[in-house]
């Protein structure tokens, strides 16, 4: 006997959510495993209870991605991130980000599947280069490239131990900044072996301390003196300055391979000291006041010491990136201890930023520059 239509139409409809579920989610056998695999991680609650999978779709904001959305059973959001990589391993993913989602009733990890690893290796190419004059990219990540605004976002702090890959980052940022007509200048107490002539070509390299103090008093100089320039023509930045003037100010970094051989005070004289904190002040200086003038902090570091970076630099240092790191420097760099625990030991030229996002920087030849 064949149904009626109004039954046909339950019967076909019926099968039809069926099939959107399963879409959804996978086979129940999926569910479980996945239920079971969160479980296994210790992603559980209080009565020992894995978070329940209640959908899993493209992401519309980037079809890359896969939206795994949880009823998380009263698991907090900062226990997801602390156990990303234990999430990741039990899914087979990699995760981009953790979000509540809407109304916070349920967690949402944005994550593609474990082999779109991200490369090895990026070499550098032009073709990365922004277009954008105030935007420098870092690397590649899961979404693509990975870039910083010093418009908005003025100065960068880089970590990473010895071979993490972190002073080819710097140069490939310093790179850019000059391609882009900034004025960069450059302190490297260890003599400037990391940097050959054609560095010492195109922007200004600094071996010393008084030297260095008196590039810093200046440029705090023409920070003042772009004060007053943007102050008379009513500009809240240099670049509303530039387009409404006419005018070319161009932006000033300020680079350092190693901070801590700079700020370091340990085993100096009293005159010594005197002088590291007259350079400290000036960077403070400039980290607190430089984004709407256009002079910018790009400082990095592989010492894991939390005295060495002054607070009112530190804190004004709001893109941060770490390379391989034990987990005192990873906290110092990030305030937490993911890149040790994300990052693996043999990696290089991998990094993750502040925001927990993971990217591989590019190989930079210094005879292509």
């Amino acid at each position: 006997m064949i149904p009626d239509l109004p039954g046909r139409a339950l019967i076909i409809g019926g099968v039809g959510g069926m099939v959107a579920l399963l879409v959804l989610l996978g086979s129940p056998r999926e569910a479980r495993k996945t239920r079971e695999g969160l479980q296994q991680a210790g992603l559980v609650n209080h009565a020992g209870e894995a978070p329940i999978l209640l959908s899993r779709r493209p992401d519309k904001a980037n079809p890359r991605l896969t939206v795994w959305e949880f009823g998380p059973l009263g698991i907090p959001l900062d226990r997801w991130n602390d156990q990303q990589a234990a999430i990741e391993t039990a899914l087979g993913i990699l995760i981009s980000k953790i979000t509540w989602g809407k109304g916070r009733h349920s967690i949402c990890v944005h994550a593609v599947p474990a082999e779109q690893d991200l490369p090895d290796f990026v070499a550098w190419d032009d073709s990365y280069l922004s277009p954008r004059n105030s935007e420098l990219v870092l690397g590649v990540g899961l979404l693509g490239p990975v870039a910083v605004d010093i418009s908005t976002v003025p100065h960068i702090l880089l970590g990473g131990s010895t071979g993490s890959g972190k002073s080819v980052l710097l140069k490939t940022l310093l790179m850019q900044a000059i391609k882009k007509g900034a004025d960069v200048y450059i302190a490297d107490l260890k003599g400037g072996v990391d940097f050959p002539q054609v560095w010492h070509e195109k922007c200004t390299l600094v071996f010393e301390e008084e030297p260095l103090l008196e590039i810093l008093e200046n440029l705090v100089g023409e920070l003042e003196r772009r004060k007053r320039l943007l102050s008379l023509a009513d500009c809240p930045n240099i670049d509303v300055y530039n387009k409404r003037c006419s005018q070319d100010l161009r932006r000033i970094i300020i680079a350092c391979d190693e901070i801590a051989e700079v700020l370091d005070r340990s085993g100096r004289s009293k005159d010594q000291k005197l002088l590291i904190e007259k350079i400290e002040s000036r960077l403070s200086t400039i980290a607190r006041q430089g984004r709407a003038f256009g002079l910018h902090l790009i400082l990095a570091t592989q010492r894991p010491d939390a005295n060495i970076l002054p607070g009112q630099v530190k804190n004004n240092m709001d893109t941060r990136a770490c390379g391989r790191a034990d987990n005192v420097l990873s906290q110092i760099i990030l305030d937490n201890t993911d890149a040790a625990d994300v990052i693996p030991k043999d990696a290089r030229g991998r990094f993750l930023l502040n925001d927990g996002t993971l990217f591989q920087t590019f190989w930079f030849d210094d005879n292509d520059f």
